[in-house]
């Protein structure tokens, strides 16, 4: 089942209503302007009859429209916030800089205005993000076999409980506290939209989260009670490779993963999680149709859980699952990123024709 766009009448009320479940995944074309919209547009509302819904960017442009410049729908809908764009542009020239409130006032924002919206966008303020991207720097000179100091000095920290309390609140272990003889190795991965974690044995992986992941200290600590303490960084054959997996599914590339998973899960929750790799790049699924997948059409809520309980994600793509009137449920990597992953799935599609054939079948 590809997304099927709900009645014209619901999506005019979602246009009302600036409804952004459907953000990204419906656009409204305005044959009165000649322009087309997201949903959550504030321009004024046209009538009901001037209004066509497509499901895809490339269907508004072929039927001659062009984009709003209010919404910017051919932005990603984080970066159509001009405060966003240009603080994010700032942090990449400057990633080992120090931010402070008076930094982001000196170049002209609001600090409320822009503390809501980082943290409706990315669950995290943009100061919160400027540590963890000086963070990173020194997880990665720990990782390359670097002393806790020299992570301190590389991340940017003159203080040294500061830099464990930091590292700790972000990984759930101070730095020191990590094995030198691990089981399982934490490996930090930058994609273009978030850091994640990958923690992985010798042979396989055990979990992928972008790290402002709400539940990532909790499934990081049963892991390291499964390892019995011994969660150290570095790097192995697993963690390379999902790495260059996820290169390649970001770059548009591929949609395939390989990398060998162990799951830690009860019989029924790993049915769920193998449904959902069943799932071609580009199309969704409900609950419900999942829940009819495995056999147990009754156990809608129990297939629910076990989707929350994912702890690789992209690789078991729970983001494929949407609300059974086809607008985005929620996702514990927030729905902007299900969204963004949800459009850059579609480019994997032979195209809208062959897919619903293949739906159909």
């Amino acid at each position: 089942m590809l997304f099927d766009l709900p009645s014209h009448d619901t999506l005019f009320q979602a246009l009302l209503d600036r409804d952004a479940a459907f953000d990204g995944r419906a656009y409204v074309c305005v044959s009165s302007t000649g322009v087309f919209c997201r949903l959550t547009c504030p321009a004024r509302k046209p009538k009901s009859e001037n209004c066509t819904f497509f499901g895809t960017v490339g269907e508004c442009i072929e039927a001659g429209y062009r984009a709003c410049k209010r919404c910017h729908p051919l932005a990603p809908m984080a970066m159509a916030d001009p405060a966003i764009a240009s603080l994010l542009a700032a942090l990449d020239e400057r990633p080992d800089y120090r931010w402070r409130e008076s930094d982001i006032e000196r170049l002209g924002f609001d600090l409320s205005t822009v503390r809501r919206s980082f943290k409706r966008q990315f669950g995290m303020t943009f100061l919160e993000m400027a540590r963890q991207r000086r963070l990173r720097d020194g997880f990665e000179t720990i990782a390359n076999g670097g002393a806790v100091i020299e992570g301190q000095l590389e991340a940017g920290f003159e203080s040294a409980s500061a830099f464990r309390a930091a590292f700790s609140n972000l990984i759930g272990k101070a730095p020191g506290n990590m094995s030198r003889t691990p089981l399982l190795y934490a490996d930090w991965i930058a994609t273009p939209l978030g850091d994640m974690i990958s923690i992985a044995s010798r042979s396989q992986l055990h979990l992928l989260e972008f790290f402002d992941r709400k539940a990532l200290r909790s499934e990081i600590r049963k892991l390291d009670s499964f390892a019995k303490g011994k969660i150290g960084i570095g790097r192995t054959d697993p963690s390379d490779q999902i790495r260059t997996e996820l290169t390649a599914f970001f770059e548009g590339r591929s949609a395939a993963f390989q990398t060998p998973l162990a799951l830690h899960g009860s019989t029924f929750t790993k049915q769920v999680w193998e449904a959902l790799r069943e799932i071609s790049a580009g199309a969704t699924r409900s609950y419900s149709d999942i829940a009819k997948r495995i056999g147990r059409p009754s156990a809608v809520r129990a297939v629910a859980r076990a989707n929350g309980a994912n702890q690789i994600a992209l690789v078991i793509p729970c983001h494929r699952v949407i609300g059974a009137d086809g607008s985005l449920t929620g996702y514990g990597g927030g729905l902007w990123r299900k969204q963004k992953l949800l459009e850059i799935e579609r480019q994997f599609l032979p195209s809208r024709t062959e897919g619903k054939a293949r739906a159909t079948e």
